[in-house]
């Protein structure tokens, strides 16, 4: 359904104070109504990450009272009077706004991507900010090639399954570490050729003796 009258009210969870889960307040609030630049977003599905939990906290500096969330994926309801780049119907997936723990959100167009209609709202939700940091670790903090081999930790988290995907993708070979021997099948699951279990072995001496004592940095 895309409404016309934002004046209609949506559920949000907000944060007044800062705390522990105890803050999270679900509240009733007028749907936003967006600027020349925006297109209000009727959320489908919400990413979770720690940032949230940091804002909720105090960790991170925010004006109160506010919505709490970073990305999300939904359907386009309403656009401002200067947007051409999407339209009402259209299916979307942002990250880096907050207000994405709510069923409407007024998000700035230029960070909205359009997704595929065969992609699920979950996974696209999921992607955005998890998914912009495996890119930039295997793109921009350093360009990785076919045929070297990329130590990641964390591997079963969701940056490193997306960061072991992609290295995967790019040819490298993949040494993973993980927390736990559950936590390493995740990782071989998303295309790890060896995995670390650090609580039961020192990952360093186990990654020289897997690349013959080689360091890579």
């Amino acid at each position: 359904m895309l409404f016309t009258d934002l004046t209609f009210p949506h559920e949000a969870i907000q944060v007044s104070q800062a705390g522990g889960p105890e803050v999270l307040t679900l509240v009733d609030l007028p749907i936003p109504e967006p600027t020349s630049s925006q297109a209000v977003v009727q959320i489908k599905a919400a990413g979770v990450n720690f940032i949230d939990v940091y804002f909720r906290e105090g960790r991170y500096p925010a004006a109160m009272p506010f919505i709490v969330g970073q990305e999300a994926a939904g359907v386009v309801a309403a656009v401002g009077a200067d947007v051409s780049s999407v339209k009402p119907g259209d299916r979307v997936a942002y990250c880096g706004v907050p207000g994405s723990y709510a069923e409407y959100a007024a998000v700035p167009t230029d960070r909205l991507v359009q997704i595929p209609g065969e992609l699920d709202f979950n996974l696209a939700a999921a992607a955005m900010l998890q998914g912009m940091t495996a890119h930039y670790l295997c793109y921009g903090s350093y360009a990785l090639q076919a045929g070297e081999t990329a130590l990641i930790h964390a591997a079963a988290g969701g940056v490193g399954q997306l960061l072991v995907q992609m290295a995967k993708k790019l040819g490298a070979r993949v040494i993973a570490t993980a927390g736990s021997q559950e936590k390493a099948q995740l990782a071989r699951a998303a295309g790890a050729d060896e995995c670390i279990v650090y609580t039961e072995a020192d990952f360093e001496t186990e990654t020289r003796r897997l690349t013959d004592g080689q360091v890579y940095t």
